[in-house]
């Protein structure tokens, strides 16, 4: 395939397939009667996840694609920690035995900004139904401007033992261009007080796709991560919709890199790392070769779910908080994203919940073969569906295959090395609810 046919592939709009079928494709048919009809069926000692969505931010960046809302006023958070509270009593009604909770993930939004007592609080009440398991993996997304040595001691007070940090660019220029100013010297304060705390398992999340970002520039950052080495780093491509999120338009588009630009800087960033030591984990995550993630991607574990990449391998996922996502082997739901909704729904005592999906047995199976695709670039249809017929899948498949992108025989598909990152035009093959408005789903790369 020439450069030309890559770049241009690479510039496609699909979904990031953190999910099957995807959150575009939730409906009301699916609501409060399902998602306590699902909770009921969990049972005692039954693994599951649990998230925790808080969806304030003191400032909000002109990037961020994320349900958030600047909060001035404390009283706003502590209303938020209550009906956060309720949420939880309410949906353990309906728990009649205690499963086990294995994962624990605060997003946002700046989860942390509900300080020590307010995570403290959530998560006493979280005890009250479900069991933590010794090995628990309790993960925080911070903002490395909102850390200081007590939050850190707070936060390894309540269990946790795994912080993301929003590093995003160390370019200063980049920094202005996107609203939120972090000097590198900021960031190592942050992770100084983690590890004092004894919270060593860190993340590094960064962007690329940004406002004045080259190649080079994002070469000079990631050489200045590498510096602090971070156990796993995921690197996503910016998605300019400032039709969906007012804040985008704070951005100028003109300084924007185009498809080209992108195709560039995702491949630097890939190359940069992989000097460094890290192994390559799905197509935007990296992670040092001891570290769980890593494992699980050499022995076809990986999974991936609505926090991307994972060694995860819970049925379920038990969403809480504004526009948080649950998951049951049933289908999902999904809570009301408008904060005050959410809230007067909460104080009504009912199930803050406003769509879903019921899972068919077509859309198990090709949930099947797409997260087998996303996490190991590779599927074999005669293990997964010997039965199945995916002729019109197969002929989609056949323009990918003459410009080299991926392969197909006796009917295992395989993407070719070098175009792995392409992966997320092979899933949308496979899936049935793709849109004629790629204008809703971000670039490939």
């Amino acid at each position: 395939m020439t450069e030309v046919a890559a770049r241009h592939y690479a510039s496609l709009a699909v979904p990031r397939y953190t999910s099957y079928p995807t959150a575009a494709d939730f409906t009301a048919a699916v609501g409060r009667e399902q998602y306590e009809a699902w909770l009921r069926r969990l049972r005692q000692g039954e693994a599951v996840s649990l998230y925790l969505h808080v969806p304030y931010c003191r400032d909000l960046c002109y990037y961020c694609g994320c349900h958030a809302k600047i909060a001035r006023r404390d009283t706003v958070i502590e209303d938020y920690a209550d009906t956060l509270i309720r949420e939880i009593r309410q949906a353990g009604q309906y728990l009649t035995e205690r499963p086990q909770a294995v994962h624990l993930h605060w997003g946002g939004g700046t989860p942390s900004i509900l300080g020590g007592e307010g995570l403290a609080r959530v998560t006493q009440v979280l005890r009250e139904y479900f069991d933590f398991s010794d090995n628990m993996e309790h993960a925080i997304e911070l903002d490395p401007r909102k850390v200081d040595k007590k939050l850190a001691r707070d936060l390894a007070r309540i269990g946790v033992n795994r912080a993301s940090l929003g590093v995003q660019d160390f370019n200063p220029a980049v920094q202005a261009a996107i609203g939120r100013i972090q000097p590198v010297e900021q960031v190592e304060a942050t992770v100084n007080a983690l590890w004092q705390a004894g919270i060593t398992s860190l993340n590094f999340d960064l962007i690329y796709g940004l406002p004045l970002q080259t190649a080079e520039s994002l070469r000079e950052t990631c050489e200045r991560v590498g510096m602090f080495r971070p156990s796993r780093i995921a690197c996503y491509g910016y998605a300019h919709l400032p039709a969906r999120r007012a804040n985008q338009k704070l951005i100028d588009p003109a300084t924007l890199p185009d498809a080209d630009a992108r195709f560039e800087q995702a491949h630097s960033v890939g190359e940069a790392f992989l000097a460094m030591g890290y192994e390559p984990v799905g197509i935007d995550h990296y992670a040092l070769p001891q570290d769980t993630l890593a494992v699980a991607a050499r022995n076809g574990r990986l999974r991936r779910n609505f926090q991307g990449y994972t060694d995860d391998d819970c049925p379920t996922l038990l969403g809480f908080g504004a526009s948080s996502i649950s998951q049951f082997r049933e289908g999902y739901t999904q809570n009301i994203a408008d904060i005050r909704q959410y809230g007067a729904h909460v104080a009504e005592g009912h199930a803050p919940v406003m769509r879903g999906y019921a899972f068919n047995d077509s859309d198990r199976l090709r949930a099947r073969i797409i997260e087998k695709l996303m996490c190991d670039f590779s599927v074999d249809l005669n293990e997964f569906a010997p039965a199945a017929q995916f002729s019109d899948e197969l002929a989609l498949l056949r323009p990918l295959t003459a410009d080299g992108i991926v392969t197909v025989q006796d009917g295992v598909i395989a993407m070719v090395p070098q175009h792995k990152t392409l992966v997320r035009l092979v899933a949308a093959v496979f899936d049935e609810f793709r849109r004629e408005t790629a204008h809703s789903f971000s670039m490939a790369i």
